[in-house]
């Protein structure tokens, strides 16, 4: 069943686990995201990013995952990431998104938060919820985000910010990076002890992959209820492709195998992070 996002995290802050949100690009990685949360039987968030609506039809896209959802045995949602510009928001708004990310974090917190507050008032209207960010998430190994200052999420401004805008979830930088680091992972989870102290609407951890098992769980534990995976999905496919196209009897096999095959890597690396979240 396709849901709305804040249904999922509200519940998922009142009994204290988290949901993945799994960046997709292609139909082998939606029906990857949903098999595993129904095999684990925990929802799922599927999220495309706006970056991406150069390549993917966005309205066929979601009329797939809504198809796919309303089959699905858990809770789906479908999710806008890292969107920069109005005109995206609303065509994913109209496209049937449950929720979409605005990140203005780039901007000085006046202009965040008044650019995050207009979002807020037109994606509230239609019924879908609303991300956002302060501070921002540096850019890692292997990762197609844009760079990120990597600038930490101040608790305080955190606080205001949510009061001023609307937002139903906050995405807190606390010193994960987008794709793999570089160097040792440095994760400040007192900062995160901070925020939850000060805000009280669901907090999201973007940059997973490559964060040590035991702080992703601590992280749950200490009150983040969705979590963003995209590096370590997109480098099992690949590796798995490269490693398939290595192997002589594999370089004319039908595309039909080769694609099923790596959509059963990609649950492999899926099905990891699920269970991690799932707090148990």
């Amino acid at each position: 069943m396709l849901v709305n996002t804040k249904e999922i995290l509200l519940k998922a802050k009142e009994e204290q686990y988290a949901v993945a949100a799994f960046n997709v690009f292609n139909l082998e990685t939606v029906q990857a995201a949903i098999r595993v949360a129904e095999q684990q039987q925990h929802p799922v968030i599927i999220a495309l990013g706006e970056r991406y609506f150069g390549t993917v039809d966005v309205e066929g896209f979601a009329s797939l995952v809504r198809e796919l959802a309303m089959k699905a045995s858990i809770p789906v949602a479908l999710h806008l990431d890292h969107a920069y510009e109005k005109e995206s928001i609303v065509r994913a708004i109209r496209a049937g998104f449950t929720s979409v990310m605005y990140d203005g974090s780039k901007y000085e917190i006046e202009e965040n938060t008044r650019r995050t507050k207009e979002i807020v008032e037109i994606a509230h209207m239609a019924g879908v919820s609303v991300e956002a960010e302060i501070g921002s998430v540096a850019l890692g190994a292997f990762s197609d985000e844009e760079e990120g200052a990597g600038t930490l999420t101040d608790p305080i401004e955190a606080k205001k910010f949510v009061e001023e805008t609307g937002v139903d979830f906050l995405a807190a930088a606390i010193g994960t990076v987008h794709g793999m680091y570089k160097g040792e992972p440095n994760i400040r989870l007192d900062l995160l002890d901070e925020i939850r102290n000060l805000v009280d609407i669901p907090l999201v951890l973007h940059g997973a992959s490559g964060t040590p098992d035991e702080i992703l769980r601590e992280a749950v534990v200490r009150g983040i209820c969705k979590v963003n995976v995209n590096t370590e999905v997109s480098l099992a496919a690949t590796r798995h492709l490269a490693e398939s196209f290595a192997q002589e009897e594999r370089k004319n096999a039908h595309l039909s195998t080769i694609m099923a095959d790596m959509q059963q890597a990609m649950e492999t690396v899926m099905t990891k992070f699920v269970r991690l979240f799932m707090n148990k």
